[in-house]
């Protein structure tokens, strides 16, 4: 289950709690979103783009251990393992699932769920993968940012 709740939904459920009284401040809070972030890589190898996962996620308001949380897992460069935690991510629940370092993990990310949205990085060739239907059109769950260097260059002579 995802939960996704605005600026204004937070502030109004936060001032309706400020009402109820204190016999309720024993019930149960809210669940913050669960961002699974799977990888081939190890956190050594990543240090960089984890720091910029955490920057891009606070430029939208979202910081982690506060209204947000974080499950990494890391396969590091053990690909085999990486169904396996894709899997676990999935079963955590997590609201949006990032499989970086690489189409493994992608695919990795792909095969465990057809429902959580996936958001991809650093695949070279999407569409031959199955990743998705097409660049300007993915389709399904899976979405992402790759590398489209052959492509691009193809366009660019198709152009000319």
């Amino acid at each position: 289950m995802a939960i996704n709740i605005g600026r204004r939904q937070f502030i109004a459920v936060l001032s309706g709690a400020a009402t109820v009284g204190p016999w309720k401040a024993n019930a149960q809070q809210p669940r913050v979103p669960v961002v699974g972030f799977l990888s081939s890589r190890s956190p050594g190898e990543s240090s960089g783009l984890i720091a910029a996962f955490q920057q891009g996620l606070g430029e939208v308001g979202f910081v982690e251990g506060r209204n947000v949380a974080v499950a990494f897992r890391w396969a590091e460069g053990h690909y085999d393992r990486l169904p396996a935690l894709a899997v676990e991510l999935v079963n955590l629940p997590v609201a949006v699932l990032l499989a970086a370092g690489g189409s493994s993990s992608a695919l990795s990310a792909k095969a465990a769920t057809s429902t959580v949205p996936i958001v991809f990085s650093a695949v070279s060739v999407p569409v031959q993968l199955g990743l998705v239907a097409s660049l300007n059109r993915p389709g399904g769950n899976v979405t992402g940012m790759g590398m489209f260097g052959s492509e691009l260059w193809a366009k660019s002579v198709e152009l000319s």
